[in-house]
């Protein structure tokens, strides 16, 4: 168990804000909302979570967020994004909006809705195993898939696709992560422990 000495904060601006908040909580991690910027300020890590990446980026260029959040990750805190948290995390942005901007940060190409729309969600056990995790259930829904990483980015998990290819649905660059799914719509809190761990 984790103790109440570390603070997260949960960009609760839209999205499955709630569903992460108490994973952490039941983590034994102190929570905050974040909604501005002077929210991040006591902060030792945050998660952005999924929702629509779209609207999620405008509204963090609404706040006066967007560098505020920027300068977080520089500052090398955790930061954890699910689904619409990983394409907001990613460098590079395919089939987004023309202005639709990213706080970036990790070294990968990713693409919006990748497997389709929502009734082509889905769920698929899948192995963690550079975490030490084995046997997940992960939630895909209007999920995005990682397309190209670079060379600081750890590959931590990816549906087979080919003989040839997989589909990278897990990344890690020192302190950030971010998935394709949604850990937070389960009743399995180990990602957000393992995220935890970095903080």
């Amino acid at each position: 168990m984790v103790t109440k000495t570390k603070t997260v904060g949960v960009l609760a601006l839209q999205g499955d804000v709630r569903e992460h908040a108490k994973m952490l909580s039941d983590l034994g991690v102190a929570v905050t909302l974040v909604k501005k910027a002077t929210d991040l300020s006591s902060l030792d890590g945050l998660v952005i979570p999924g929702g629509e990446s779209t609207t999620i980026s405008m509204l963090i260029n609404r706040a006066n967020l967007m560098q505020p959040l920027r300068d977080f990750i520089k500052a090398e805190k955790a930061v954890y994004g699910s689904c619409a948290g990983m394409i907001l995390l990613s460098d590079q942005l395919l089939d987004g909006r023309t202005d639709q901007e990213t706080i970036g940060g990790i070294d990968i190409t990713v693409r919006r809705n990748a497997f389709g729309r929502q009734v082509d969600s889905f769920e698929k056990e899948i192995d963690l195993g550079p975490i030490g995790i084995s046997k997940f259930m992960a939630v895909f829904i209007r999920a995005p898939l990682v397309e190209k990483v670079g060379g600081q980015v750890e590959i931590i998990a990816a549906l087979p696709n080919t003989a040839q290819d997989s589909r990278i649905v897990m990344v890690q660059q020192g302190n950030l992560l971010a998935t394709s799914f949604h850990p937070e719509l389960t009743g399995d809190n180990r990602i957000h422990k393992y995220f935890v761990s970095l903080l």
